[in-house]
Parts: structure tokens; C-alpha cells; sequence
């Protein structure tokens, strides 16, 4: 499962909505890519359809689109964002990574 803070929530709604998404029918598309400082990076983005080897979480108000090989790398990781002066925007919580760059855009296992 993937979950999603608060804080993340709120501003996903927002965003999407600013986007032209409808965060009642549409996804956030959570994905794992090779390349980063670390070697995997993570990806975000709004979608409106499903593939057929997604994987779909709802929490906090928001539907969260996985592909079946990504999600191996995010199992059990939180989307959580952090705004403010010193904020960083979203960062993932993730488990599963053994070390993570300062950025935290990326992470290796």
C-alpha cells in the first residue's frame, strides 16, 4: 500500500484542481524510473485512465495509480508534503530505500 499525509492530500487536491483533474475520479501516477544521484528516481503526475497492470491505492481523498514493477520499489511508502519557507514540496517516505540523495527525488535499494 502506498499512503498519503495530510498535508500531501490537501495540496494534491489542490494542484489537480488547478490542473483540470477531478481528484474524485482521477489519479496520481507514483512511478520509480532508473537515474537520480542514487540510482532510482521517483516520478509524479496526474492521469485520468488506468493501465492494465496498475496497481490503485485510495487514502486521504486521493486515488494513487501504481504499475505492478514500480510498486515493488514503493510498498509501504508515504507521499507526505512539506511547504513553508524551508519546505521541501513532496517527499517519500519509502521503507524499502537503503539511502537517499540530499534532495530526496531519489534512492537506491
Amino acid at each position: 500500500m502506498i499512503k498519503v499525509s495530510e498535508s500531501a492530500s490537501r495540496k494534491i487536491v489542490e494542484m489537480m484542481k488547478d490542473d483540470g483533474f477531478d481528484a474524485s475520479k482521477d489519479y496520481v501516477r507514483v512511478g520509480v524510473k532508473s537515474g537520480g544521484c542514487s540510482g532510482l528516481s521517483y516520478e509524479l503526475k496526474f492521469d485520468k485512465a488506468l493501465g492494465e497492470n496498475d496497481k490503485v491505492f485510495e487514502d486521504n481523498a486521493v486515488r494513487i495509480a501504481v504499475e505492478k514493477k514500480s510498486f515493488l520499489y514503493l510498498a509501504g511508502t508515504t507521499l507526505e508534503y512539506s511547504g513553508g519557507l524551508n519546505g521541501k514540496g513532496f517527499v517519500f517516505n519509502n521503507p524499502n530505500a537503503s539511502r537517499t540523495c540530499g534532495c530526496g527525488e531519489s534512492f537506491s535499494l
